[in-house]
């Protein structure tokens, strides 16, 4: 009895796939082709920024932690003390003689003038890292999905132009260094003309530089030179 069309087969049945001709793969006829070279391609960048981002910010949890506990020190020196002279008992030693020198000394004094200037910069500088983004090391990345951030660590980047640099005809050695703004490259080579040399490093490293997908590409300073004699 023939099964009638529409009906679903058994769930524990044997299906036969399609198989894709391999002059037909090859010619671009398959039918996921398309999706698939339009899925390999770049991303794209976010309308209306061009994938430019800032600088991620540092946490500061180490000058957090260290004001915070030197705060918490402090306050309860002060609160035990004032417990202290609640109960009937003198008070600290230090916070008396503290209370009699500040009363005693003049605005002039010397360590009047070391002591304001001390905290003087210790505010500077909590403010420098309060309006700081930090994290120099970590370079941001082209932006190509809402959600996404990404950033590219300096000597990352500097390892990856520093292989793309051997791959130059005539580089013996190279050494790189990623700066926020620039990316120095020096380069030692033992044959081929010096300024040959140098036009396919700035090609290449070019290339290279647009390849990291950074938000704000740096700038390539290249030397090349010849090795030192040796003895």
């Amino acid at each position: 009895m023939n099964e009638p069309q529409g009906t679903q087969p058994p769930e524990d049945s044997t299906q036969r796939l399609p198989v894709l001709d391999k002059q037909e793969t090859e010619n671009g006829n398959g039918p996921d082709r398309s999706d698939a070279s339009a899925a390999s391609g770049p991303p794209p960048e976010l309308e209306g920024k061009g994938g430019r981002e800032g600088r991620f910010w540092s946490a500061r949890r180490v000058p957090a932690g260290i004001i915070a506990l030197l705060l918490l020190g402090l306050a309860g020196l002060f609160l035990y003390d004032i417990v202290s002279v609640r109960a009937g008992r003198p008070g600290m030693e230090w916070r008396r003689e503290l209370a009699r020198q500040l009363a005693a000394r003049p605005l002039d004094d010397t360590w009047v003038l070391v002591g304001a200037g001390v905290a003087a910069l210790l505010g500077l500088w909590l403010l420098i890292l309060a309006v700081t983004p930090g994290l120099r090391d970590v370079l941001p990345m082209r932006r190509t999905h809402t959600d996404v951030r990404a950033g590219l660590h300096r000597d990352a980047a500097a390892t990856a132009l520093r292989d793309r640099a051997m791959e130059v005809a005539g580089v013996q050695s190279a050494r790189v260094r990623v700066r926020r703004r620039r990316a120095d490259v020096r380069a030692v080579a033992h044959f081929r003309e010096l300024d040959d040399v140098r036009t396919d490093l700035d090609a290449v490293l070019a290339d290279a530089t647009r390849g990291l997908g950074l938000s704000r590409p740096p700038s390539l300073s290249v030397r090349v030179r010849r090795p030192g004699r040796k003895g």
